[in-house]
């Protein structure tokens, strides 16, 4: 494993970009510090752990030593209270150097190198979420939405970018953009405007990265696509046919054997089928832009030989087309819903609890407890391409929860001076005697 990718490579990164963050507080009256309040936040969600500070502090009672202070560099271990109120006055956007940097490790290290769908390019898939939800519970950020009973909800909801692979589980997540109102605004926030903003922070962020952004049929519209265009990066959007009557219309005029099309059994008895179609007009605007067509259909054949159709899409691209890169393209195409998968379904379901309520506040509490659990997400998924003794600790656990769960047991109750050594304890206890990981 590469030493910048190490756990204390990439906790130092943190540690020095969380201590060169400006307090406005009178030195007076600060107890604890802003790198302390944001590392303890992130150990939190480090561990999958809301009561971590709770169970370090009596460790601190009777061995006088903790693993906030050994693993994470925390000296004073803050109280929940301080922790929110700290936490809301630190601007999102100090977090985006730490996502360029752990990006720029793992290209250095060349495991980004086997994501290239293309020579030099990656799939960006773009998805938007829902993190926060209330009736009451609001602040200057939140999106507002009336029911027809005339109830108001409150919701906080962020637009997502995921460098990803086909063949690939682990995603690598990229500095996401607030969908969120600013001070003033009477115009709700939107995932379009989002998007376009995501964009181009993202170019501003990777101006040398060659990128094909995936994403649903939201985005397969002229003014976003130009967005993209303009960004010097290539597209590859969902298509229905519902939303893109004039296309399919114009598509269905050719005869049959006018569009491309490829058909592949295999020996699992599945019927691939892939059309196509190069220089189609996306609209039917004087000014429409010229988009590449592509469809696909699965297909089975049951007991009586009849064909039935399990999987069927469609997709336009900048790119152009071809019998070579036809199904690459399709898996491409398909590849966009590991960003709800294997990103927005493990931080919601796997023990990341990313719509858990930590703390609202007014500014900015509620995305910064975000970005926090995202970046602890990211060590793990940077883990998972890199580190062999993360890699051993889940193959012995089976599941990521029980992984998890032996982990927290064992920061209870004794100190360890490194994660290396959590993880080799994990693996083999018996070849150690208590005294050896214990600071008592």
């Amino acid at each position: 494993m590469a030493k910048h990718l190490t756990f204390g490579s990439l906790r130092d990164k943190l540690s020095s970009s969380f201590s060169s963050l400006p307090d406005s507080r009178q030195t007076v009256k600060t107890e604890y510090s802003v790198h302390d309040v944001l590392m303890s936040g992130f150990a939190c969600m480090y561990f999958q752990d809301p009561s971590l500070l709770g169970f370090q502090k009596s460790l601190q009672d009777e061995q006088h030593k903790n693993n906030l202070q050994t693993l994470f560099k925390v000296e004073k271990i803050p109280e929940s209270t301080q922790i929110r109120t700290i936490i809301d006055t630190v601007k999102s956007e100090n977090f985006r150097p730490i996502f360029k940097d752990y990006f720029s490790r793992l290209q250095r290290g060349k495991y980004l190198s086997s994501y290239q769908i293309f020579p030099e390019l990656y799939i960006c898939s773009i998805d938007g979420t829902q993190y926060f939800h209330s009736e009451e519970i609001n602040c200057t950020h939140c999106l507002k939405a009336t029911a027809k009973d005339g109830r108001i909800s409150y919701t906080h909801k962020v637009l997502q970018a995921a460098i990803m692979h086909p063949d690939k589980k682990q995603v690598i997540p990229l500095m996401p953009e607030e969908i969120g109102n600013t001070d003033g605004n009477k115009k709700q926030d939107c995932e379009i405007n989002a998007g376009k903003r995501l964009i181009k922070a993202i170019k501003k962020d990777h101006p040398r990265l060659g990128l094909i952004i995936t994403g649903d049929d939201l985005y397969s519209k002229q003014p976003f696509i130009t967005d993209v265009l303009e960004q010097e990066m290539h597209y590859i959007f969902v298509a229905k046919p519902s939303d893109h009557k004039y296309l399919m219309d114009w598509i269905a005029a050719y005869d049959k054997d006018e569009i491309n099309r490829l058909e592949i059994a295999d020996n699992k008895g599945k019927i691939h089928v892939y059309e196509w179609m190069n220089n189609v007009p996306l609209n039917g605007g004087n000014d429409t832009i010229y988009v590449n067509f592509f469809a696909y259909q699965q297909k089975v054949k049951d007991k009586d030989g009849k064909e039935n159709i399990v999987y069927r899409g469609s997709w336009v691209t900048d790119l152009e087309v071809t019998l070579n890169n036809v199904r690459k393209l399709v898996k491409g195409g398909r590849c966009r819903w590991k960003i709800e998968n294997e990103c927005f379904n493990t931080l919601k379901n796997q023990g990341y609890h990313i719509e858990h309520n930590y703390g609202h506040g007014e500014e900015n509490l509620c995305f910064n407890f975000f970005l926090l659990t995202l970046l602890a997400f990211y060590f793990h998924q940077i883990f998972e391409l890199t580190c062999k003794t993360y890699q051993e600790c889940r193959k012995k656990f089976g599941s990521k929860q029980r992984m998890w769960e032996t982990l927290r047991s064992y920061i209870r109750l004794l100190v360890f001076e490194t994660w290396e050594h959590l993880l080799d304890f994990a693996l083999t206890p018996t070849k150690y005697k208590i005294s050896c990981v214990s600071a008592g």
